[in-house]
């Protein structure tokens, strides 16, 4: 049987440079920009310790749709554990970040809080334990 590990996230976004930038300030992420052959600089993020996010311009001679509205069928959202997340919470708001559902309990030892990031991404916060 194939082993498969987790490689990257991919972003589409009409400013990379300004979605990293958010990235690190919000949530901490490490930018990494490399030089293209083609004169041009790819933009990625570490975010977490060691997922990769690629974020890639949106091109301006194509029509992109709009992000749906959640709950919807396919990738809806991206998870990130937290140690406490009402101090993560209270942090990311004071950031001007917006947030889509309040800290909640949803079971024993679990809480969880969304938040949204540019072009529209959902992010789940999650504490466990």
């Amino acid at each position: 049987m194939t082993t498969f590990a987790w490689e990257h996230i991919h972003l589409r976004s009409p400013d990379p440079a300004a979605t990293a930038a958010w990235y690190e300030k919000m949530l901490g992420a490490e930018i990494i920009r490399t030089p293209q052959p083609d004169g041009a600089t790819r933009i990625d993020l570490i975010l977490g310790g060691t997922q990769k996010v690629f974020i890639a311009p949106a091109n301006p001679a194509l029509r992109t749709a709009s992000p749906p509205d959640a709950p919807y069928f396919g990738l809806e959202h991206i998870g990130l554990k937290v140690g406490d997340i009402d101090a993560a919470v209270a942090e990311l708001k004071a950031k001007g970040v917006p947030f889509t559902l309040e800290p909640t309990t949803v079971r024993p030892g679990v809480r969880i809080a969304f938040l949204r990031a540019p072009e529209n991404v959902s992010i789940e916060l999650i504490q466990r334990g």
